[in-house]
C-alpha cells in the first residue's frame, strides 16, 4: 500500500466521523497540530485532557470538542491514545463508553502491547505506534504494527494519522518494536548527548565553553539536515570528509577502533531493547 504523503494539505480533510485524542502533552499535541495543519477540521476532533494548553483552548474555540462527555460525539472513526504508559490502568477502562465496534484504536504509549489494548477493546481494529520526539518539529519517525481486524481503509487512516507529524513505516511483527523503541523511540537522547560529550570534549581541548557548545550543536544539526537532504548512504558521507592521514581520520581511527562507537551503540541498543521487553511483561 502506498503511503500518505505527510505534505498532503488535503491528507486528512476527508476523514469522516470524529477523532479522539486521549493525553495532549507533547505528543499528543504536536499529532494534534499536525492534524489541523493537514486539514482535520476542529470541529471533527475531540481531546480528552485535564490541563489543556492554550493552543488547544483556542482549537476549543474553532469547534473542537474538550473533554466531552460520553454519548456525545457521535460516530468516532479513531480514538488516538497518548498517555503515559503508566497511567494506561486508570485511562483505558473509562474510553470504552465514547467508542462503538467500528472505532480503530491507535495506541503511541510505549511498551503497551496490542494484547494489552485488546483487553480493553476485545472487538477492535487496534494498531500500536511508536513515534519519537522529532514528531514536535514534523521530523518525527513512526513505527506501527496492527492487530488482524485492521482494513485497507483502517491502515490508511492510520497512516494519515501519523503522516501528520513525519515519516511512517510499518512492520508486521509487533516483536520487532522493542527495538525499533531502541532505535528511534529513545534515538533522540543519544544524538543529544553526541552534542554533550562533543561540547565537553572541545572545552576539554581548549575551547571556552560557550564556543565550544555552539560548535557541537551546529555541526550536529546541520550533519543531520544534510543526511535528511541527501540522497547518499550515512557511510558515504562519512567517507566524503575523511582524508586519508588527516585530522578526520585520525579521530575517526579512536571511534572506530574494536571498542570504540560499533560495540557500544550495540550494547545500549541491546540494553534499552531489553528494558522495553521488561516494561512490556
Amino acid at each position: 500500500m502506498a503511503p500518505s504523503n505527510p505534505n498532503d494539505p488535503h491528507a486528512l480533510a476527508n476523514v469522516t466521523g470524529c477523532v479522539l485524542l486521549v493525553g495532549a502533552g507533547k505528543m499528543g499535541g504536536a499529532l494534534l497540530e499536525g492534524w489541523v495543519a493537514l486539514g482535520l477540521d476542529p470541529g471533527h476532533i475531540a481531546v480528552i485532557e485535564p490541563t489543556p494548553s492554550p493552543e488547544i483552548d483556542a482549537l476549543a474555540a474553532r469547534g473542537l470538542r474538550l473533554n466531552p462527555l460520553p454519548g456525545t460525539l457521535g460516530p468516532v472513526a479513531a480514538i488516538v491514545i497518548a498517555v503515559k504508559p503508566q497511567n494506561a490502568p486508570g485511562v483505558l477502562p473509562i474510553l470504552p463508553p465514547f467508542i462503538d465496534r467500528t472505532t480503530l484504536v491507535l495506541s503511541i504509549m510505549a511498551g503497551r502491547t496490542l494484547d494489552f489494548l485488546a483487553q480493553a477493546f476485545p472487538d477492535a481494529a487496534l494498531v500500536r505506534a511508536m513515534p519519537n520526539t522529532p514528531a514536535a518539529i514534523g521530523r518525527g519517525i513512526t513505527v506501527a504494527v496492527g492487530n488482524p481486524r485492521l482494513s485497507a481503509a483502517e491502515h490508511q487512516l492510520v497512516q494519515g494519522l501519523l503522516s501528520a507529524v513525519g515519516t511512517v513505516e510499518w512492520v508486521e511483527d509487533e516483536a520487532l518494536m522493542d527495538a525499533v523503541t531502541a532505535v528511534s523511540g529513545s534515538g533522540p537522547a543519544y544524538v543529544f548527548l553526541l552534542a554533550e560529550t562533543m561540547a565537553r570534549a572541545g572545552v576539554a581541548a581548549g575551547l571556552p565553553p560557550d564556543l565550544a557548545a555552539k560548535l557541537a550543536r551546529a555541526t550536529v544539526t546541520g550533519s543531520g539536515e544534510l543526511l535528511h537532504r541527501s540522497p547518499h548512504a550515512p557511510a558515504a558521507l562519512r567517507q566524503n570528509v575523511t582524508s586519508p592521514g588527516g585530522t578526520t581520520a585520525a579521530a575517526l581511527d579512536v571511534l572506530m577502533a574494536a571498542d570504540g562507537l560499533d560495540p557500544l551503540m550495540t550494547k545500549a541498543i541491546a540494553a534499552a531493547t531489553n528494558r522495553s521487553r521488561a516494561l512490556a511483561g
